[in-house]
Order: C-alpha cells, then sequence, then structure tokens
C-alpha cells in the first residue's frame, strides 16, 4: 500500500477518494451504511483495516454512521480540525491516515461520543460472512 496520490486514485472510486483522501464529506442520507443494522464490522475502505463493530453503532439522525467508540484503541486517530470555520476533531484510520469523518461529545451512554463517519471510507462485513477465530 501506498500513501501517492496516484495508487488511491487507482483504487478507490472518485468519491471515496475526495472523502477519504482529500477530507471531503459524502451528502447525509446518501450513505449506503446509514441503515445498516446487521451484525457485523466496518473496516477502512482503504486499508482494510477493521474500525468499527455493528454493537457499537446507533441511529443519531445525522445521515451518516454513527458509533459510540471504534472497535479499539488503536483503530483510529484523532486529532484537531480547525476548517470550515469551526473546531472538531477529526477521526482518520490508524492504519492509513484515511480521513473517516468526525468525533463528537453529543453520544449516548455510556461513552458520551458520536462517531460520525461516512459510509463511503467503510466496507461492511457481516457477521455471518466473518471466518471464525
Amino acid at each position: 500500500m501506498s500513501n501517492e496520490p496516484d495508487f488511491w486514485r487507482e483504487n478507490l472510486t472518485e468519491e471515496q477518494y475526495r472523502v477519504c483522501r482529500l477530507g471531503g464529506t459524502e451528502a447525509p442520507w446518501s450513505g449506503a451504511l446509514n441503515d445498516e443494522k446487521r451484525p457485523g464490522r466496518f473496516d477502512c475502505v482503504c486499508c482494510g483495516q477493521p474500525l468499527f463493530v455493528s454493537d457499537a453503532k446507533f441511529d443519531s439522525g445525522s445521515g451518516w454512521p454513527s458509533f459510540i467508540r471504534p472497535a479499539d484503541d488503536q483503530a483510529v486517530i484523532e486529532r484537531r480540525d480547525t476548517s470550515h470555520g469551526m473546531i472538531r476533531t477529526e477521526v482518520v484510520c490508524s492504519g492509513c491516515k484515511a480521513h473517516l469523518g468526525h468525533v463528537f461529545e453529543d453520544g449516548p451512554a455510556p461513552t458520551g461520543l458520536r462517531y460520525c463517519i461516512n459510509s463511503v471510507c467503510l466496507v461492511f462485513h457481516p457477521a455471518e460472512e466473518q471466518p471464525a477465530t
């Protein structure tokens, strides 16, 4: 895997590239995974790293898939984002540094967090299709 723009342009759709590599955002309620309710795992579309699991997903009403926590403490990196005249916390994949979305402190218990993630950044693997560990 490379961090070269040509590699990503060749291996991602135009929308995936715009969001994951250029820090864009998909339109609310446009993502295929917003209404996904089956048990499973959400991996990074760029590098395949596990990022979130379905038992941490909730309907935030925001129009993007939302989670109360990442799959594990090492899955994502949070960093300060001052773009668009706001101060937010950006969420990126710890494996390939793909932009995923943002985390807000208005989520439900027990974490109080809402990881608001773009569907195009994720690949969903239903639990019944995952190999036994």
